[in-house]
């Protein structure tokens, strides 16, 4: 059976004004909306389309951090995701971490692809996608704005957006994607609010 593991990251919601603590030490949470980081949304989205085009099985969504992350995993579910998976850590992970830890779950899970967010709107970082690709060594394509599968080469072919204009490339299978804004709109969750209520029960 064919997967599509996503990464999806919570932060806070980017309608939301950040505070900073009265020590100056780091942002305080206190009271602050939280959400998918949007470019997870995004990537959360086409891996449900290529599903809904049958060229993937099973969208099985991934999250690290602490009990709280479990509400991010909600959203994927009710977006339309299989399953999720809570890598529990109470851990500031840095990206090389995170990627190390999506790794381990992709060695287990072997989904045919891996979808992330290009960035996350609280580091904009920009390094967990292809440090993720390096570590299982397989092919990246990332800032994709355009995902078609190719069943027949066993490969898909990515659209990417780089500096001068549009760049088409073709990976192999299993490869890492990370995704860009143009990709999609993601749908409204509140057409699948049964499933995250369930969830929460």
């Amino acid at each position: 059976m064919s997967k599509v593991l996503v990464a999806v990251k919570r932060v806070i919601d980017y309608n939301a004004r950040v505070r900073i603590k009265a020590d100056k030490s780091g942002i305080d949470f206190t009271n602050v909306k939280m959400s998918m980081n949007p470019f997870c949304e995004i990537a959360v989205e086409e891996a449900l389309r290529l599903k809904e085009k049958k060229a993937v099985d099973e969208v099985v969504a991934v999250s690290l951090g602490p009990q709280q992350v479990q509400e991010t995993l909600r959203t994927a579910l009710a977006m339309g995701a299989d399953r999720a998976i809570h890598v529990n850590t109470e851990s500031d992970l840095e990206p090389l971490a995170v990627a190390k830890l999506l790794a381990a779950v992709a060695r287990k899970e072997q989904p045919t692809l891996c979808l992330l967010g290009k960035q996350a709107i609280d580091d904009d970082c920009n390094h967990t996608g292809q440090m993720l690709a390096g570590l299982l060594n397989w092919p990246q394509a990332t800032f994709a704005s355009k995902v078609e599968f190719d069943k027949s080469n066993n490969a898909v072919k990515v659209t990417r957006e780089v500096d001068g204009g549009l760049e088409t490339l073709q990976c192999s299978l299993p490869a890492v994607i990370t995704t860009d804004l143009r990709l999609n709109e993601p749908r409204w969750v509140a057409e699948h609010c049964s499933i995250a209520e369930q969830c929460s029960g």
